[in-house]
């Protein structure tokens, strides 16, 4: 039996959000599918997993719909465990950029595509005429990003308000916004437009499509992806570039910070935190920890002894 790991969206209206997540989430679940999907006025977000030949009648269904039927799908192999559950929500954006509809609409306005057969070309030329700005959050970029790529330093797509700033002097210059799977980069090259960037484009389909195209060209590393896979990477020649926060050796292993009031995600490799130990990004943290661990362990002696 073959899996396969469905990634689409769509800016599109859609009048009664959870109406419409209702039937997507009865209709999904008959099926047997798992994933994360957002659904909200302004459109749809989705990744799903499932029996391939049943993702593909999912998806003739949904594109015989008038508001999905020139949707844009990006398929990836998987192995029925790339999601603990089906996660079907409604939300006020598809995205959680906190933009306004004036600063960022897609329905209204975004910048526009650029395939990756033209990026691609761009590359091979060595074209110094534009600039690649990774819309992703920086633990993303940690592990995999074009080459010469813009890592503007965010930790949330909402973020890029702060980050802005920083990308001020590219005003006036060809700028690619590049993201996984194009759907962040909808609502974030609308708002550089809204805030006086003159000529901006977005990769078409994103990284993954890219990289589906062009397998270790251009694109350093591995794509991280927001499921049990954590990165994925299409073949071809590439490297190994993410570094161990703690020792910097090569690695593509993520995992949190032991400390649960920090959690940060981070690259660790299996040397500084073996299989089912814990890695702390920082003294504080660990001492953090430590006392908790601590100040539990002295209520379960006293409880003990009261009982």
């Amino acid at each position: 039996m073959s899996y396969q790991v469905l990634l689409f969206y769509k800016y599109v209206t859609i009048p009664n959000p959870q109406e419409y997540a209702d039937v997507f989430r009865r209709r999904a679940a008959e099926l047997g599918f798992t994933g994360r999907v957002l659904i909200s006025e302004e459109g749809i977000n989705a990744t799903l997993e499932g029996e391939t030949e049943k993702t593909e009648c999912f998806l003739r269904e949904l594109m015989a719909q008038p508001i999905l039927r020139d949707l844009r799908i990006k398929r990836s192999t998987g192995d029925g465990k790339t999601f603990p559950s089906l996660s079907v929500k409604v939300r006020k954006e598809i995205v959680g950029t906190q933009f306004s509809a004036e600063e960022a609409d897609p329905r209204v306005q975004t910048a526009p595509y650029i395939s990756s057969e033209k990026l691609h070309e761009m590359y091979e030329k060595n074209d110094e005429n534009f600039i690649v700005i990774d819309m992703r959050n920086s633990y993303e970029f940690a592990v995999g990003h074009f080459k010469n790529s813009i890592d503007p330093g965010m930790d949330a797509s909402r973020d890029l308000k702060e980050a802005v700033c920083k990308l001020e002097k590219y005003k006036d210059t060809k700028i690619i916004t590049v993201c996984t799977g194009g759907i962040r980069c909808e609502k974030m090259s609308a708002y550089l437009l809204s805030k006086g960037f003159t000529n901006v484009q977005q990769l078409e389909d994103g990284m993954h499509a890219y990289m589906e195209k062009y397998p270790g060209k251009d694109f350093l590393g591995a794509l991280y992806v927001f499921d049990n896979r954590l990165v994925i990477n299409f073949g071809g020649d590439r490297e190994i570039i993410g570094e161990c926060f703690i020792c910097k050796n090569k690695t593509e292993r993520y995992t949190n910070c032991g400390d649960n009031t920090c959690h940060r995600h981070m690259l660790v490799c299996t040397e500084c935190a073996p299989q089912g130990e814990k890695a702390y990004c920082n003294q504080v943290c660990r001492e953090h920890a430590t006392q908790i661990i601590q100040v539990k362990k002295e209520k379960n002696n006293l409880a003990k002894i009261k009982a």
